[in-house]
């Protein structure tokens, strides 16, 4: 027997709790994002707490309460009681990503925000899915009367117009004008459990990416690779990251297995000249 075998680490644990679509544990892969700035984080604690939030918003239901009526209670109680809402003040810090931090300051951005909703929400039998809407994580609730669709940045429901209104500049951007446009209900996807953590580890990548802070940049990568063994441009942003490092051996190693797969032959270019000044430098 080996009893010099590695101890499992915190993305060991990330990656088992991600390997497989069927029973995915948003809230517990979410909460697990913060292992890498806090190591000794207590993520079961995480879980309970949101419980004992459970079980007190399931104290203030009747048995026989509609489904308008859990969400109106849900929301009176996440939103107003508990005073959960977006971080106006510092939208940019990443503990706005980190789920113990905002159960502990009630603050955070539209994504964390929604992650704890959403497990409320689940737990008292509400249909209620998360939507990858462009630019303002947002979340709905199918109900017999309708969908709603909510802002969990300020607990707000917006209508059509309000939607549209929000799309307008993203459209615009993007040329989906004119002959190009398409409803806003192909917007309003329910978001897979699995694209919810990858919003929220883009989220923090992008924060260390625009600090240059290649250091935290890098296990936010770690994380997205496992979780989208697929997503190559995320092995391209680690290699440059640890060319950033001054650590050429492993930039090349990604960069290399991303020019395998790269189908844009503009960026394979450019990465592919990064290879060579890098091999270059390692000579």
């Amino acid at each position: 027997m080996n009893w010099a075998a590695r101890a499992p680490s915190s993305l060991d644990y990330f990656a088992s709790l991600v390997a497989q679509d069927e029973g995915f544990p948003l809230l517990e892969a979410t909460a697990a994002v913060a292992l890498d700035e806090y190591p000794d984080l207590d993520v079961q604690a995480v879980l309970d707490g949101v419980d004992r939030l459970l079980e007190r918003l399931r104290r203030r239901l009747p048995a026989d309460a509609g489904h308008l009526h859990r969400l109106r209670v849900l929301n009176q109680f996440f939103f107003h009681d508990l005073g959960f809402g977006g971080n106006v003040n510092d939208y940019y810090d990443p503990e706005n990503s980190y789920l113990h931090t905002v159960l502990r300051t009630r603050r955070g951005i539209p994504i964390s925000l929604a992650v704890i909703w959403l497990e409320l929400a689940q737990g008292i039998r509400l249909r209620a899915a998360g939507v990858n809407f462009p630019g303002h994580f947002l979340v709905k609730v199918n109900l017999p009367q309708g969908q709603v669709i909510l802002d969990p940045f300020t607990g707000h429901s917006l209508s059509r117009e309000d939607l549209a209104e929000r799309l307008e500049p993203y459209k615009r951007r993007n040329g989906l004008v004119d002959d190009f446009d398409v409803p806003v209900g192909l917007y309003l996807q329910a978001a897979a459990p699995r694209d919810i953590v990858a919003r929220v580890l883009r989220n923090l990548k992008e924060i260390h990416r625009a600090q240059e802070d290649w250091q935290r940049l890098i296990p936010v990568l770690d994380r997205l690779i496992v979780l989208l063994p697929e997503a190559w441009t995320e092995v391209r942003d680690r290699g440059l990251a640890w060319a950033e490092l001054g650590q050429p051996s492993r930039a090349l190693l990604d960069l290399e297995a991303y020019l395998a797969h790269a189908d844009d032959l503009l960026e394979a270019d450019a990465i592919a000249q990064r290879v060579r000044e890098l091999r270059g430098g390692a000579a």
